[in-house]
């Protein structure tokens, strides 16, 4: 039991009573005074390590019968606990804060991603502070906590230099934080945060940097010097990586090491995973193959060019599957040489949702592209078969393979109806606390349910308050029970499942699910009714793959279901229902704060600046003019004044050879250059660039005009415009380029201003152009990706 002199029921806990004097002379105080000590955990709380994969599916990792080799999940799972029936949200934001928060999504806010907030409480973005999190109450028992890699929790618009920082990682109960805080990032040249400081690595791909590799080496040092300085305080280490999200970015020779192991192609894949399922026991011995999706094209019916660079997108993935999961092994390795590992209650999540299916039927280079409807084809994906994970690609694979990591499950990432889009293999390891090695545990269980795991584990109570915040119950159910204990019986018995209109229901084994829409269709059709949406019904406690619907022959049992579905959403924030595209794009008509409103001029002063795309001045299908004042030096000026984006799409106003350039680079497609003839005289320029957009819909063309102290110099025509977004990964930057370049006149990294910037000023014309449909196909993408 816990302390019974701590009172941990809030936090902070309050200082001791202070002691009165009792002597003036200090020398004769008696009894003598006391420093005052810090917090602690309970004796004996654990060491806590969570560690989560990003878009990876149940059928995808080795630990769970999948092809993608994890030696670490395997070394992991034979020495502690392999949980079968483990479930996550469907997506990103809301699977990592329900995490975090041991609450459903919707009652903190996350019904949605972020960036798709809207005013309705379950889906506006914030976490209440009536919901602390795992971070908050660990730390304020005393422990260390430190956060690394993807945090996908902070509003949108608090991701800028001006904050507010409270829902940052480091306002959210972590002392330390290394990551990013977005859908996605560039494994090879990242834009990062330390804490609340944007950095960017000190090492380039060429000398050995990757991602992956460079958050478990910070994981790594904060818990060697917290484990140095304080070893008797235990920490709380978070790792979520952002692979293995797309862009698939890995070592070539991890991608070499599956060179012709998906030859045979996704269905074959498919049995092949099934049946070793079956043999680790992770599925039952009559589990079946759900049905595959509707529009899939099967293996046999692809073209040879089409299986090759379908093959090829998955040893991609594979090869940065495994790399991740070494990542990983580098980790525990270190905790086993500091005798921290069987003390250390370690949960690996193997996914923050089913496997994506964002690259389409036929897998893409840029997964950009295709919220314009631009598809790759099978022969140019191959002519660059040789760049695969590289840093000019951008790569997914194709729905297929999704499928296919989703074993023996149906559908994908999104799609919250089906156990394919939120079932994922979990190991806990805790040679202290786990008597079994190499065991399985049946009982259904949930991401909600990582928190109260952990404060049992620690012997810590819910708080009631938080800062003086009253809080909302804990949601989650503590998996304890089950650590030394196959056999016991269920404790999360009931749980609701929602994610933009897919939803499902379960309750002791019989699931009731509707799929609202297909997450591969980037193009939308007219708005769906959620009264015409197919409800089906499973019974899994005998059908564990959701392969054979009921619906028809158990009509009671479904309206059962359905009602309790309406009792929970209701109970827990899901209603309304919103599978908008087009409004909640809009932050006026979703509801949601806007760090620029309606400002239609924005100036910038100085170089450094760097934004994401959220809060920096929105040049999308519009007329627009960057106007920026220079002084250049005797020896001439070249680098980047402001860009946008990069290789896979963006804008850069920049000199090169001395000379004023614009460019625009087209998806990675096209890269338009406007330069002027002449170079720039030694003292102050001002450069303006006025695009004057054509109209009439989103992803027209524009007209480029140049000048020079208000003379023209040159001008231009560029075709077509990015509609949407120019990069997930990418950021707004004032004085340099960050990430990868928008245009080969400048390289990587190294392509700063080298005369003075003194100031950039951005004027947004009104002609911004909306267009309803496109609007949708936009925001599917972006969900998507999320």
């Amino acid at each position: 039991m816990t302390e019974p002199h701590v009172a941990r029921e809030h936090l902070p806990i309050p200082d001791p009573a202070r002691p009165p004097a009792t002597s003036v002379d200090v020398r004769k105080q008696d009894p003598p005074y006391q420093p005052n000590q810090p917090v602690r955990p309970p004796e004996g709380a654990p060491n806590v390590l969570v560690v989560l994969i990003d878009d990876m599916g149940f059928g995808a990792p080795s630990a769970f019968g999948g092809p993608c080799r994890t030696p670490t999940a395997e070394r992991l799972a034979d020495g502690g606990l392999r949980y079968t029936r483990f479930h996550v949200t469907a997506i990103c934001s809301p699977t990592r804060q329900a995490l975090l928060t041991g609450r459903n999504h919707h009652s903190v806010g996350m019904g949605v991603t972020t960036e798709m907030a809207s005013a309705a409480p379950g889906y506006n973005g914030i976490r209440p502070r009536s919901a602390a999190t795992l971070g908050q109450v660990l730390a304020g028992n005393g422990y260390n906590t430190g956060a690394f890699g993807k945090w996908h929790q902070t509003p949108a618009r608090d991701v800028s230099p001006a904050g507010p920082f409270d829902r940052w990682p480091t306002g959210e109960g972590f002392e330390k934080f290394y990551g990013f805080l977005c859908a996605e990032m560039n494994h090879w040249y990242p834009v990062l945060f330390d804490g609340t400081n944007p950095v960017e690595p000190d090492r380039r791909p060429e000398d050995g940097y990757h991602l992956s590799e460079d958050l478990v080496d910070q994981a790594i040092d904060w818990i060697r010097t917290q484990q140095t300085l304080k070893p008797d305080v235990p920490f709380f280490a978070y790792l979520p990586f952002g692979a293995t999200h797309a862009p698939y970015h890995v070592p070539a020779e991890y991608r070499e090491k599956y060179r012709g192991a998906f030859d045979h192609g996704w269905d074959v894949q498919r049995e092949i995973t099934l049946e070793r399922q079956k043999e680790l026991g992770v599925v039952p011995p009559d589990a079946e193959l759900a049905p595959w999706a509707e529009g899939v094209p099967h293996w046999e019916e692809l073209s040879a060019d089409e299986r090759r660079a379908a093959a090829s997108l998955m040893e991609l993935y594979a090869g940065f599957a495994e790399h991740t999961d070494v990542q990983v092994g580098r980790l525990i390795d270190a905790l086993d040489e500091m005798g921290e590992l069987d003390n250390t209650l370690i949960m690996y999540i193997l996914g923050d949702n089913g496997a994506s299916a964002e690259g389409g039927i036929g897998g893409t280079l840029n997964e950009h592209r295709i919220a314009s409807g631009i598809t790759d084809s099978a022969e140019f994906i191959n002519a660059h078969d040789d760049a695969l994970g590289d840093a000019t690609t951008h790569a997914h694979y194709p729905v297929g393979w999704a499928l296919a990591m989703n074993t023996p499950y149906q559908w994908t990432k999104q799609v919250a109806s089906h156990f394919g889009g939120t079932r994922d293999g979990l190991v806990v390891h805790w040679p202290a606390g786990i008597a079994e090695r190499g065991g399985l545990r049946h009982q259904f269980h949930h991401v909600i349910d990582v928190m109260p795991t952990i404060l049992e584990a620690a012997d810590l109570p819910h708080p009631r308050t938080v800062d003086g915040v009253a809080q909302q119950p804990i949601e989650g159910t503590s998996m304890l029970y089950s650590f030394n204990d196959a056999d016991a019986p269920d404790r999360h018995r009931l749980q609701y499942f929602e994610m933009v209109g897919n939803r499902g229901i379960y309750h002791d084994g019989w699931m009731a699910v509707t799929r609202h829409g297909t997450p591969w269709e980037m193009v939308q059709g007219e708005p769906r009714s959620f009264d015409d949406d197919v409800w089906e019904l499973y019974d899994t406690n005998v059908d564990w793959t959701q392969a054979h619907d009921l619906a028809a022959t158990h009509p009671g049992k479904l309206r059962e279901l359905q009602q309790l579905f309406l009792i929970e959403a209701a109970k827990y924030g899901v209603f309304p229902l919103d599978d908008r595209m087009t409004e909640r794009e809009n932050p006026r008509e979703a509801g949601r704060l806007d760090l620029m409103g309606e400002r239609s001029t924005v100036t910038f002063t100085g170089a450094g600046l760097r934004l994401t795309e959220e809060t920096a001045p929105n040049v999308k299908n519009r007329s627009h003019t960057i106007t920026a004042v220079i002084d250049v030096p005797d020896s001439g000026a070249d680098g980047v004044v402001v860009a946008q984006g990069g290789r896979f799409g963006g804008w850069s106003l920049y000199c090169h050879d001395g000379r004023a350039h614009y460019a625009y680079n087209y998806f990675g497609l096209t890269v338009r250059r406007i330069a002027a003839p002449s170079q720039l005289a030694p003292g102050r320029h001002e450069i303006r660039m006025e695009f004057s957009y054509d109209g009439g819909a989103v992803g027209r063309g524009g007209d480029v005009t140049l000048l020079v102290d208000d003379e023209k110099v040159a001008d231009g025509r560029v075709d077509a415009t990015i509609p949407y977004y120019f990069a997930f990964d990418e950021t707004f930057d004032v004085g340099v380029d960050r990430a990868s370049p928008v245009i080969d006149d400048y390289p990587p990294v190294d392509n700063a201003f080298t005369g003075e910037l003194i100031s950039v000023r951005f004027d947004l014309a009104d002609d911004q152009v909306s267009d309803a449909a496109s609007d949708r196909d936009r925001e599917a993408f972006r969900y998507a990706h999320e």
